[in-house]
């Protein structure tokens, strides 16, 4: 079922002023007409990232997961079929070399998948996987203690590549709380200090302001409430009509969305454009902080939603996130994974016959 499309906002000139007059708004208006647009843009974006999120969703665990897991299990495949054709009495040593080669290359990266695969790569590597993935994480946090001027531990799980970076990330989110901290104290104290004429006559403006902005938008909801209180009807059908109304109108007025009001009170006739077009600049000046209140608020769930998506999905991919691009990029993810799949499949089918396993060896330089 689709939403209802809510009815435009916006100041339009007076079509009964002269030509050249008509052709000209006021700054207030202006401002009223850009910021109407830019919340109607940041919707638009909303309600786009709520579709694709749904879409990307379907795919990504209904394609995307199994045919990575398929992957996962075909290059363990080919770990122990590149095995077992190492001692293939018809090989060169290059060809060995280039066997062992890709043996090294593959386990090392399936490991986490299949432990058993530890084995097989010592065989092959020369060395321990075990001593080289600590010694990997001794040179890492090494680094990490330096840049952070920090001790990480020494026990044995700092050992683990994985376990020095969660520890790294903890230290940094904790320098973090703490310098939050000490400027929330800081500024508990200024706010403590006695204040200055000057401060006490800035604040007092804002408040006033402030004081304009809450009773513009309660203006609106009341009006609206009172047009729309259920209790007042008679009628079940539009009883139950007047009932939905008004939740809306709540939740909007709990939000501070004054578009929305304003939007319900165009939709149910309780204004007309005249009226839209006749708002006082000082109605307008109040109108418009609201209005770039509700830009910024939706700004910041925009950007909630991304992080989230990021966050989610492990989207490494850097810049702007786009809605559009997402679903591009994962449906080429997808394509990808299945070339992929129809290659190793090939692979493996080569070992059957020494003649078509060194064509694949000569072709092949990896299969990850």
């Amino acid at each position: 079922m689709t939403k209802a499309r809510r009815p435009a906002i916006s100041i339009a000139p007076d079509q009964n002023q002269n030509q050249q007059d008509a052709s000209t708004l006021s700054k207030g208006q202006r401002s009223f007409n850009a910021l109407i647009k830019q919340i109607e843009n940041r919707r638009k974006r909303l309600a786009d990232w709520e579709a694709a999120t749904t879409q990307f969703q379907t795919r990504y665990a209904g394609e995307l997961v199994p045919l990575k897991r398929t992957s996962v299990a075909l290059q363990i495949r080919m770990v122990h079929a590149l095995d077992q054709a190492y001692e293939h009495e018809g090989l060169t040593k290059p060809e060995r070399r280039k066997i062992s080669a890709l043996i090294v290359d593959l386990a090392g990266n399936l490991i986490d998948e299949d432990a058993s695969l530890k084995a097989i790569y010592n065989k092959y590597s020369g060395t321990d996987f075990d001593r080289e993935a600590a010694a990997q994480a001794a040179e890492m946090k090494s680094r990490l203690e330096a840049m952070l001027g920090v001790d990480l531990g020494d026990d044995a799980d700092a050992h683990s590549q994985d376990t020095v970076l969660q520890r790294a990330r903890a230290h940094i989110q904790q320098q973090a709380a703490k310098k939050a901290a000490l400027a929330s104290k800081r500024e508990a104290r200024r706010a403590a200090r006695e204040k200055s004429p000057k401060q006490l006559a800035a604040e007092a403006r804002e408040e006033a302001e402030q004081a304009q902005i809450t009773l513009s938008i309660r203006e609106v909801y009341r009006k609206l409430a009172s047009a729309l209180h259920p209790d007042r009807e008679t009628d079940p059908q539009e009883r139950d009509r007047k009932t939905r109304l008004m939740q809306r109108v709540n939740e909007a007025y709990d939000k501070g969305n004054l578009l929305h009001l304003l939007e319900l009170q165009l939709e149910l006739d309780h204004i007309d454009q005249r009226s839209i077009n006749h708002l006082s600049e000082a109605r307008l000046t109040h109108y418009n902080e609201i209005l770039k209140d509700q830009v910024g608020e939706l700004d910041r769930q925009i950007h909630r939603v991304e992080t989230t998506f990021r966050y989610t999905y492990g989207y490494q991919r850097f810049g702007a996130l786009s809605p559009d691009a997402v679903l591009r990029n994962l449906a080429t993810d997808i394509d990808v994974l299945h070339l992929h799949i129809r290659n190793i499949e090939q692979d493996l089918a080569a070992f059957d016959d020494i003649k078509a396993l060194r064509r694949m060896l000569k072709s092949r330089t990896a299969f990850g």
